[in-house]
Formats: C-alpha cells, structure tokens, sequence
C-alpha cells in the first residue's frame, strides 16, 4: 500500500468540495468583526469560546464566513465525535448546535465519527486512560452514532428551518481512510511533520506525564491522527475550520500546524465551552453523569425534566448556548420571568426547544403527557400515553399483563401483580389508604374494577403502592 500523499497547495487557493469551483483571494479584504458578524452573534451568545489562530494569518478568520463581501465562497466545517458509547449526550449538543449555526448560515458542515480513534482514546481533560474499546464494539457504536447525528440533522431541518438556503450537512467516519492506510508507510510519511517537543508541550499530555498512570503510546498518538483528519478534510473538503471542546484546543493547534507546515495555508480552530454539573464535572459518559440524546437510554421526558430543573442562574446562558432563539425574544423571555418566576417560564421553553430538536414534535409531546401524568395526576395524558412511554415514566416499575375476568378485583389485581403481600397485612395496605389506581385512591379491596375507571381506554392500569412503588398492568382480551 502506497503511503498516504501529502501535497503541497499553491497559497491563495481554495480547496473547494469536488464539483464546486471558486477562489478566495486570500489577505485582500479587511476583516469583519462587526456585531452582525455569525463568529461575533454566536459569540456574544457564549457559543463561540476561542479562536485559534486568533491573528497573524493571511486570512482573518471571519473574513471567511460574511457572505456579504464579494468573492466570499460557502466555508467547510467539521467537528469530531469519538464514538466510546452508542450514543451522544447533552455535552456534545454545543458542538452540533456550533454546526448547525454554521449551517444555517449557509456553510457546509461535516459531522466526523472517529471510528478509527476511538480505539486510540482522547486523553484531553482526562486523568487517566480510557477503557480500551475492541473493534467490534467501536464499529457498533459508531453506527450509532451516525445514525443519532443523521436524525438530529433531519429534526433540525425539518423543524427549525427558518426559510434561508442552508448548506449540507455531512456525516462521515475516519475509519474510511485509515483503513487503507499502513502503519510504517503512515509514520514515515506523516511522522516526519510532527516534532516531540510540541507534542510533548500540550497541556492534556503533560498533565498526563505527570500522573501516576502515565501516558499510553497510543494516546500520545491520538493528536497526530487527528491532526490528520483535518488535513484530510482539507484536501478532500475544503475544510478549514474544526470545531470542538474547550478542552480539544491543543489536538485543534496541531491539526493546524500540520496542514500548515504540508501546504502553507491557514486554517482555523474554534471551540465551545464545556457543560458542566452543578459540581462543576464535565457532563458525560466518564464522569457517570451523562443525559444521553439516545431515547433508549434517556426518555424525552428524562431530557425534558433535566433542563425544567435547571437553576435559575444558569437558564438565561443555556437559552442562548442552547435554542437557536433570538437575543431579543431571550430578553423578553427573562423579562416575564422576574415577574412571575414559579411558572419556570424560561426553564420550560428551554426544555421544549432542545426536546424538540434531538427528539422531534413526537418527542416532545411525549415529555409532556408524561410530565401531566406524574407530576399533575392527569388522567387524560395516562389514557392516552402509550406502553412504551409508560415503561419510560416508571422505569423502576414492573410491567404485567393479566387477563381481566369477570368480577376482577381491586384485592386481586393487587395479588396477581405481586405488588401486596399475601394474607391480612396485604389487605390492609388497601384499607388504609397505601394503594391506587390511576392516581386514584381505593379503600375497599372487595370493590370490582370498572373500565374507564381502574381500567383506562388504552387498556392500561397504572397501579401504585406506597408512594414510590408503581406497577403497570396492561388488560388483554377486553
């Protein structure tokens, strides 16, 4: 296998994506930074954190995104997402929503998908080494993640379109090129362009060094292969600007000084802030505090509830880190709130808009008839709440189907479910109040069920004991 090419451009030339031609003229217009800016809206909105390089470039970085100057073509952008876990979670939502504002404004962006680096392991803002992940697994998870990051882009174009030309949105996997490539062919010709001392210089790895495990070869080469992808990306896609963590600045730093020192041309790193808990941990998979996009890992409802809760000092910022609301509808949104701050006005609007995004209108409905039916004992939003939503709600609950016979029971039910004990003890836990069905209260446990009472349209029996234990009954051959 022929080692992988690295050809140099000639300055002033734009890479543009195979079938797409144009120029940039590069260092002849003077930079816009002014405040209708999409680097300086998303900016003030605490998107937008850093901007590496920040100056000294042929080109200034916002040059390349004011669609308004003459000459200016659509930009590439991407950002990377390893697949460690089948699913991505509420701290990579800045990242894509840094995408889809790019997106929005008409530039192409490229979701990445480590299938290659996940076995390698990021050691950036970590203390010690990743689980090693086998190749299977990483495949497996990588499928995953294609598929949740392609769902995220349809909800977001079908539901927050907003009428202007938007650019594409591309999901690819790296696995697809380092597959061809050989291990020594690879380091001969790419190695050569990466000095010790610069990589040993990033914070992540000293900070590394300097721990009691160490640091592994293969992490220590995780920022030389993503380095790689950038050029990669840039001589396939015209890509010139990756976006990623706060935490991603030094693998960002090498991606640059990489293609720069290969081709002579710029490109450009921006990065995001990171989410943290109310302790001030890193929200994700490692830290065990994740809130997955993945429905099967968490409920709509589970996603909702996570930003109702939200305190209100943090709710403002995530209004603009997370919806694509105008500033000025935020302001007006914390305006009402000041007035009437038990509605959760800002809380819940926040939590409707990412609900919708990542899980679509079904989603959202969905978090809301769940929402009634726990918090608010709303019959209606039970009767028409489906099994799996149920099981969704009650996660802790045991799910039972029992055929209904006639003369069933409030005493029977109980006991066919084994949700009360056998004998007197049981039977009192009805009489003295500890049981109900459909937010209902029974006290007599000799009482037949009533359809349409104990028994809802849907067939469903939502059965509680105490005032945590919940059991689900779903009546077959009604």
């Amino acid at each position: 296998m022929a080692a992988p090419m690295l050809r140099r451009v000639s300055r002033g030339r734009w890479l543009g994506t195979p079938g797409r031609s144009g120029v940039l003229p590069l260092g002849l217009r003077k930079a816009h930074s002014g405040a209708q800016g999409l680097l300086a809206v998303q900016k003030a909105r605490g998107l937008f954190k850093e901007f590496f390089p920040e100056r000294g470039t042929k080109t200034e970085l916002p040059e390349l995104f004011d669609r308004g100057l003459a000459g200016t073509v659509p930009q590439t952008i991407y950002c990377g997402f390893d697949p460690t876990a089948d699913s991505l979670h509420v701290g990579h939502l800045l990242a894509l929503l840094g995408l889809f504002h790019f997106q929005r404004a008409g530039h192409n962006v490229i979701a990445l998908v480590g299938g290659a680096t996940a076995r390698l392991g990021d050691p950036s803002g970590r203390t010690k080494e990743r689980e090693a992940l086998d190749a299977e697994r990483v495949q497996s998870n990588a499928l995953a993640l294609r598929q949740g990051l392609q769902a995220l882009a349809a909800n977001h174009q079908q539901l927050f379109t907003n009428g202007r030309s938007w650019g594409s949105f591309t999901v690819l996997d790296n696995s697809a090129w380092y597959q061809k490539q050989h291990l020594v062919d690879f380091l001969a010709t790419v190695g050569g362009h990466f000095r010790m001392g610069t990589l040993l210089s990033r914070l992540s790895v000293q900070s590394r060094l300097k721990s009691p495990e160490g640091m592994s070869l293969a992490e220590f080469l995780y920022q030389v292969l993503q380095a790689y992808d950038f050029y990669y990306l840039f001589q396939h896609y015209g890509c010139r600007v990756q976006l990623g963590g706060a935490d991603q600045l030094g693998n960002i730093m090498s991606g640059y000084e990489f293609i720069h020192k290969v081709t002579g041309e710029d490109v450009f790193g921006i990065s995001v802030p990171l989410i943290t808990s109310t302790t001030g941990a890193k929200l994700g998979k490692s830290a065990g505090n994740a809130v997955w996009l993945n429905r099967e890992k968490t409920s709509p409802f589970e996603l909702y509830q996570f930003f109702v809760r939200l305190q209100d000092n943090l709710v403002e910022r995530y209004l603009k880190l997370f919806t694509f609301l105008p500033l000025p509808e935020i302001d007006h949104i914390m305006q009402l709130h000041v007035k009437e701050p038990e509605k959760r006005g800002p809380q819940k609007r926040l939590a409707a808009e990412v609900t919708k995004l990542v899980h679509g209108r079904e989603g959202l409905d969905s978090a809301k008839r769940c929402t009634q039916a726990l918090y608010h004992s709303s019959i209606d939003a039970l009767e028409v709440m489906s099994d799996q939503e149920l099981k969704e709600l009650f996660k802790e609950a045991s799910f039972s189907e029992l055929v209904l016979d006639p003369g069933t029971s409030v005493l029977d039910t109980c006991r066919k479910a084994n949700a009360i004990p056998d004998g007197p003890r049981g039977y009192r836990m009805i009489t003295e109040g500890g049981v109900s069905i459909n937010h209902r209260q029974v006290t007599n446990p000799e009482s037949v069920l009533v359809v349409g009472q104990h028994i809802l349209k849907n067939g469903l029996s939502l059965l509680k004991i105490g005032k945590r234990n919940f059991y689900i009954i779903k009546w077959l051959q009604l």
